[in-house]
């Protein structure tokens, strides 16, 4: 560790981080461009070989950005897509984004620090910042917005600048250091640790806002809610989130470990995918599946689902469209299974049911979850970390979805356990 990063971790106050010097090179995850051909024609496209632990460059900071000192950060799937090189090569966003002025231009390197979560201590202020000081404890929203774009004022998703941290963007969480904008920062809650803190921004925002958001699928009292993974990082929260408001959870898994899991989450259905046949890529017929899983939920339920969560992809959509309800939404985000996605169309149109595409989740709501984890009436779902040493591995554990909930990586913080400053709410 740099001398900086020393006093970090031994917990220096403001003044005195302000004092030290910002080291030169820090230590990152982070892909190198030669290494964007190296999967073709491979079939098991192993992020082992990709994810490098080394020096990368700091670079300069702009007005509107803060230093963070990262002492834990988490493993998304968006890391495993960019370690990967899919589904474009990670350096295509970094060039697209480097043409946009000076600042941006600093991203495009032949090197990528990956991570788009992350807890810390703000160490550097750019001249701009305002709200934000040396000394205070943060969490980064992975979502970087542009703030003199007109759409980002009505929703920071929806302007056409919005970039994902760490994904569309370099000097991401799995470091050392991130360098984040200051429209990024929110208050870590106290009373959690710095992983258990850097396991939320990403998969709690994105759960949020498909769910309970006005933008997204509008959950009320007593909806009946199908969660595929209900297991992983975006479903641990989803299983959480539906239960709170009221609703029914019925959380689709892929083994019983997983299914003791979510049921410890409070998931109020489990139906394990071998029950309904679905266990490798998208059926044949989605029909059969969607009718064996349809039976099961009004079995348990006595209704057909008001809400599907989708973010698998292309193996359940179509099953997705099928099972939920007359008048019903699928809500989507991402597709770890794959991008194209069949489904039959009479189903969605003569049925009256609608999809609505989510990602990410504007600041607002990021405080409001937020603002759940600190009344602890949402709790983390990290179940394990790594050194930032392992970091391949623990992408490795996600790429193979072998893992419960969260994955956490500490990066500065030399144990688990550290940077509560209050108890339990």
């Amino acid at each position: 560790m740099d001398v900086l990063a020393e006093a970090v971790v031994a917990g220096a106050g403001g003044a005195e981080l302000a004092r030290l010097p910002l080291p030169a090179r820090y230590t990152a995850a982070h892909l190198r461009a030669e290494d964007a051909d190296g999967f073709t024609g491979v079939a098991d496209k192993d992020v082992r070989k990709t994810i490098h632990i080394g020096s990368v460059p700091m670079p300069e900071l702009a007005p509107d950005e803060v230093v963070v000192a990262v002492l834990a950060s988490g493993i998304n799937y968006n890391t495993v897509w960019s370690a990967m090189f899919e589904p474009i090569p990670t350096f295509t966003f970094l060039k697209q984004f480097g043409r946009r002025d000076r600042w941006a231009a600093r991203h495009d390197r032949p090197f990528h620090v990956l991570g788009s979560d992350a807890a810390g201590v703000v160490v550097r202020t750019g001249s701009g910042v305002r709200r934000w000081h040396v000394g205070d404890h943060v969490v980064v929203s992975p979502v970087l917005v542009d703030e003199e774009e007109p759409a980002t004022h009505a929703d920071g998703m929806m302007g056409a600048s919005m970039l994902a941290w760490g994904f569309e963007t370099n000097y991401g969480g799995l470091a050392h250091y991130g360098i984040a904008r200051a429209s990024q920062l929110l208050p870590k809650p106290a009373h959690l640790t710095w992983e258990e803190a850097a396991a939320n921004p990403l998969c709690a925002g994105t759960a949020y806002r498909m769910l309970v958001s006005d933008r997204g699928a509008r959950m009320t009292q007593g909806d009946v809610v199908l969660i595929w993974g209900a297991a992983g990082g975006l479903g641990a929260y989803a299983v959480q989130l539906v239960r709170n408001g009221g609703g029914i959870a019925v959380g689709v898994v892929s083994s019983e470990a997983k299914a003791e899991y979510v049921r410890g989450l409070g998931c109020h259905v489990v139906i394990n995918r071998e029950e309904i046949g679905l266990t490798g890529d998208a059926p044949a017929d989605p029909a059969t599946v969607g009718k064996r899983l349809g039976r099961l939920i009004r079995t348990a339920t006595g209704e057909d689902p008001h809400i599907v969560f989708e973010h698998v992809g292309r193996a359940t959509f179509g099953v997705s469209v099928f099972v939920v309800r007359r008048g019903g939404t699928v809500v989507t985000c991402g597709s770890s299974s794959g991008y194209r996605h069949e489904f039959d169309n009479r189903y969605l149109w003569m049925r009256l049911k609608r999809v609505i595409g989510s990602h990410g989740a504007n600041l607002q709501e990021q405080h409001a979850v937020h603002r759940l984890l600190d009344l602890g009436r949402v709790r983390p779902a990290l179940t394990t970390t790594y050194p930032l040493s392992e970091a391949p591995e623990a992408a490795r554990l996600v790429q193979s979805n072998t893992h419960l909930g969260k994955v956490g990586v500490l990066c500065l913080a030399p144990t688990t356990g550290l940077g509560a400053t209050r108890r339990e709410p």
